[in-house]
């Protein structure tokens, strides 16, 4: 299968008698976006300021806190997150690594090369 780059989004190239498949880089951040908040441990993620301010008037992005670069078919992979209070830090960001980089490169067939995190905050359990 031969892969081209395209401006935003990458193109997969199979029989030319049926077409091509092309993959959107926001179709990228929304997998990492989904598998790292589905790790045990992460409570969101964290976008700019811009994407908080749309998300309070009820434009929701799910690839905020994201950012990917697809380049020659290989990923990297930018991350913010929220983690909750009492998790190992070490440990449960080598668990976003491993789920963000094994969902991104099943879903897509590309390659991931790094998935980078930054934790934003620490989300603090609310007493009762």
């Amino acid at each position: 299968m031969e892969k081209e780059m395209e401006r935003n989004g990458y193109t997969l190239k199979g029989d030319e008698n049926i077409g091509s498949v092309k993959i959107a880089d926001d179709v990228v951040a929304m997998i990492a976006s989904i598998a790292a908040t589905e790790v045990e441990g992460v409570s969101a993620m964290i976008g700019n300021i811009t994407n908080e301010l749309m998300s309070k008037v009820g434009m929701k992005k799910l690839t905020k806190g994201v950012k990917v670069d697809v380049i020659n078919g290989v990923v990297k992979a930018d991350l913010s997150v929220t983690l909750e209070y009492g998790y190992n830090i070490p440990a449960t960001c080598q668990k976003v690594q491993d789920k963000v980089k094994t969902a991104i490169e099943n879903m897509t067939g590309l390659e991931v090369a790094d998935v980078n995190i930054r934790i934003a905050s620490i989300h603090m359990a609310d007493e009762k």
